[in-house]
């Protein structure tokens, strides 16, 4: 079949495949190193209790069979030096058949995390992690030309995420319509990065033109991916830039960085090897009939899918980051479909005193990216993922959100667990666990431009409500 695959997109092939195991190495590194507090078998929400109520195919994976904090860390590090192997190649440097399995390896080890890692899991750039990953199977490698499939398939999944997001945005908050959303979200967004505060000091008038360009780079530029090259590369671009400018602005995991990868499926690849001087890049060998069929089948597979997310774009109830299915394929996707007006930060707290009282003197345990004290300049950590920091932005909207993990965390605390403190920045109490902790919600805002010279600091916060009162851990 002639038609079957595409030489020009050799370049786009190559920078889509490497990038996209970086960001699996960054997802299996942050496993590695946070589950233990967080899933491990005596985490906040251990993943064996977990398994006692669900079955395989609810949440298939290899931990059905088999868990414990040893075997989970050796899978997770497992998994980080494969795809170190592939950034470094190796996927190119086998045969197309071994290529393949060493893309499922990497789909199936990361589905066997998702599918145990509950509330800590749950955000949509796992699915889009997973789906990206599953369609990667079928992108071959250095041995055979890119399927034009395959590569259609990337930017459906790219429209998906990109049109998604914008319906979700029209048909959600009015501040997305009347353009004043930006008022608000670089101040209230989970986790703001360095220049967030300069973002949202910038002219309204300015926020209300970047809203507006948001949407028709999110309902009108993801339809002209499947027009012709040069257009599809062009709206390509667009993404890619709408996609750095969010990522210089907050931290959103790896999201950005995907949706980034994925618009490489519509960069014409020739073009851009003429445009950066690289060596003409021939035509290879047709593939063999077993990968044709693969394809082929992978693809039919897709299509029958993309029922449920097609439909959910046209609901007028549309639902944002879901999974239709347990194996995280053909998803839908959206964020942001409202925002928060005002930030409210829960503040957590220890004392070492025997009894409470006024002047009880309460020290506060500092967190890697969320805001804590006021004078710290915000941290950029995006791809890498601080799960418990995330929850911790969930939890000041709304104390439901923390109800399943927030108690044995604060159980965590006062034991002096180590591998809980290692998720922070600052432990106040270094040579023995408190014996009291408490939990605050303060308002949090950004200082104006005169108060960020006046004192260094970055954020004003003023106490609203208790979130938690003093607990100390039961006498035995």
């Amino acid at each position: 079949m002639e038609w079957f695959t595409e030489s020009g997109y050799w370049l786009s092939r190559l920078v889509l495949q490497r990038a996209l195991a970086a960001v699996y190495l960054v997802a299996f590194l942050g496993a590695a190193l946070q589950f233990r507090p967080l899933i491990g078998e005596r985490g906040m929400l251990p993943v064996p209790r977990f398994l006692r109520g669900v079955p395989f195919l609810r949440a298939p994976g290899v931990f059905q069979l088999h868990y414990s904090d040893r075997f989970f860390a050796g899978w997770a590090w497992a998994g980080v030096l494969l795809s170190g192997a592939v950034v470094a190649g190796a996927a190119d440097a086998v045969p197309l058949w071994a290529s393949m399995v060493l893309w499922a390896a990497l789909w199936v080890m990361y589905l066997s995390i998702v599918n145990v890692g509950q509330t800590w899991y749950a955000f949509g750039w796992e699915s889009l992690l997973l789906e990206a990953g599953f369609l990667a199977v079928f992108l071959g490698n250095a041995r055979t030309d890119p399927p034009v499939l395959v590569l259609w398939l990337m930017r459906w999944l790219l429209f998906r995420v990109e049109f998604g997001a914008g319906l979700i945005k029209m048909r959600g908050d009015s501040c997305w319509r009347d353009l004043t959303c930006l008022y608000y979200h670089h101040e209230t967004q989970p986790m703001p990065g360095p220049l967030s505060w300069f973002f949202h000091r910038l002219p309204r008038p300015l926020h209300r033109v970047e809203v507006a360009a948001n949407h028709v780079a999110q309902l009108v530029v993801p339809v002209l991916l499947f027009t012709p090259q040069p257009v599809a590369s062009c709206a390509a671009g667009l993404i890619i830039c709408t996609q750095l400018w969010l990522v210089v602005s907050g931290n959103f995991a790896w999201l950005n960085w995907l949706t980034i990868i994925l618009a490489f499926a519509a960069v014409d690849g020739a073009a851009a090897a003429e445009l950066l001087s690289l060596p003409a890049h021939g035509p290879l060998p047709a593939p063999p009939l077993w990968y044709e069929v693969l394809v082929l089948a992978a693809t039919a597979l897709v299509v029958a899918m993309s029922w449920w997310p097609a439909r959910n774009m046209l609901s007028r109830h549309q639902r944002m980051n879901m999974s239709f299915n347990a194996f995280h394929l053909v998803n839908t996707y959206g964020a942001f479909g409202s925002i928060n007006r005002r930030r409210h930060e829960v503040v957590v707290e220890g004392t070492d005193a025997a009894h409470l009282g006024p002047e009880t003197v309460w020290k506060e345990y500092g967190f890697k990216g969320k805001p804590g004290d006021v004078r710290r300049t915000p941290r950029q950590f995006a791809p890498y993922h601080l799960r418990l920091d995330w929850l911790m932005w969930f939890a000041g909207i709304s104390p439901s959100y923390a109800q399943s993990w927030f108690g044995p965390f604060v159980e965590r605390l006062l034991e002096g667990d180590p591998a809980t403190l290692r998720l922070l920045r600052h432990n106040p109490f270094p040579d023995a666990p408190p014996t009291h902790v408490r939990a605050r919600v303060y308002l949090y805002r950004f200082t104006t431009r005169q108060e960020r010279r006046a004192t260094g600091a970055w954020w004003h916060r003023t106490l609203e409500h208790e979130f938690l009162p003093p607990v100390a851990l039961r006498s035995s």
